[in-house]
């Protein structure tokens, strides 16, 4: 077998595969965001502030099932940063007076610097033990929050002053655009890291650390990079939210409800896919509009939903069907290595 020929056709193979499935993901985001991004001109205030939320709920998602679907870190403490953004709202906006749409993307930076030493500390900690470090520590962050008079303490307080001198229009046509940012964007991030070498390492890494360190990969890096970045993006997901309530408490800025609808909806959807997120967000908003005059019947049928998926179709909904609107695997003469490229190349993701 002419190992060298083999590796070296790889590449190319990913390249054709890729330039192939990129097609069938961007005729749906392209029109999709051209149509949404000009509902200032055409959808009333409440249908925009739904899109609002479907997209940031959306990006939720995607960096949950990055970290779990895709990394194999379970997580129950997402909120620890989606808390953590909203608070740089308040400080960085309200109180230091930074412009609030700037500070969104600073509250992502906020949320990966904080999740440096947490992330030295729960990555000592492995399977369940990291998922519940996970849950501690977010409710670290709440009490420390929640005992701190500076933010209002316990009783939360306003973010409206850091939207001074910005009309409700103004306000209205930022939020929704950034959210078509962090929701599109993140579907995307997502994609292109798994059609990269990168992306392959993952994948090894969440197979089997000890079998993907073997071929080369570098597996504390990989789990950095993923724990970053779905840190940054739960950080911006909670700015933007908070910019929309207009008001934050530690109860729920910090509440596990975001990561149980992230949970949820991945479930549904399919997890460790890339649609499987965006096909669980519709189902989500789709039962709660349909329920909402029954009170929080729709988180009953919700949790039945996921049970019924979890029994039947464990790959989830989208998963099931085996269909890919972003295909990300690719074949080579390496079969189902994952890793082996950069191996190959004495190269270390």
């Amino acid at each position: 077998m002419n190992t060298s020929t083999t590796i070296t056709s790889a590449p190319a193979t990913a390249t054709k595969a890729g330039l192939q499935g990129i097609p069938r993901g961007a005729w749906l985001l392209l029109p999709l965001l051209a149509v949404l991004a000009s509902m200032p001109w055409w959808a009333e205030r409440d249908l925009q502030r739904l899109c609002v939320e479907f997209m940031y709920t959306l990006a939720l998602a995607q960096m949950w099932n990055l970290l779990v679907g895709y990394g194999g870190l379970v997580s129950i403490g997402q909120q620890a940063f989606v808390g953590i953004g909203a608070y740089t709202l308040v400080v960085l906006g309200a109180q230091w007076g930074i412009p609030a749409f700037l500070v969104i993307p600073l509250a992502g930076g906020m949320a990966a610097l904080i999740a440096v030493p947490m992330g030295a500390l729960l990555f000592r900690l492995r399977g369940a033990y990291f998922a519940v470090g996970t849950w501690v520590a977010a409710e670290v962050l709440r009490l420390l929050v929640a005992n701190n008079a500076s933010v209002g303490a316990g009783s939360g307080t306003s973010v409206t002053a850091a939207l001074r001198g910005m009309s409700a229009s103004t306000r209205e046509v930022g939020m929704l655009w950034i959210s078509l940012v962090l929701g599109l964007g993140s579907t995307l991030v997502v994609y292109l890291w798994l059609r990269s070498r990168w992306g392959l390492a993952l994948s090894a890494v969440r197979d089997s650390e000890p079998a993907a360190a073997s071929l080369g990969v570098s597996v504390n890096r990989i789990k950095w990079w993923v724990w970053l970045t779905a840190a940054a993006g739960c950080g911006m997901v909670g700015a933007l939210a908070y910019m929309a309530k207009l008001r934050v408490a530690p109860e729920a800025a910090f509440s596990p409800e975001w990561t149980s609808t992230a949970f949820f909806i991945v479930v549904l959807g399919g997890i460790g896919t890339i649609e499987g997120p965006i096909v669980g967000a519709l189902l989500f908003f789709a039962l709660r509009e349909l329920l909402s005059d029954y009170g929080s019947v729709y988180l009953i049928v919700l949790g039945l939903a996921a049970i019924a998926v979890m029994l039947f179709k464990p790959r989830g909904i989208w998963g099931a069907g085996g269909w890919q609107l972003f295909p990300v695997r690719r074949l080579s003469g390496l079969t189902d290595n994952p890793g082996a490229k950069a191996h190959s190349k004495g190269e270390q993701p």
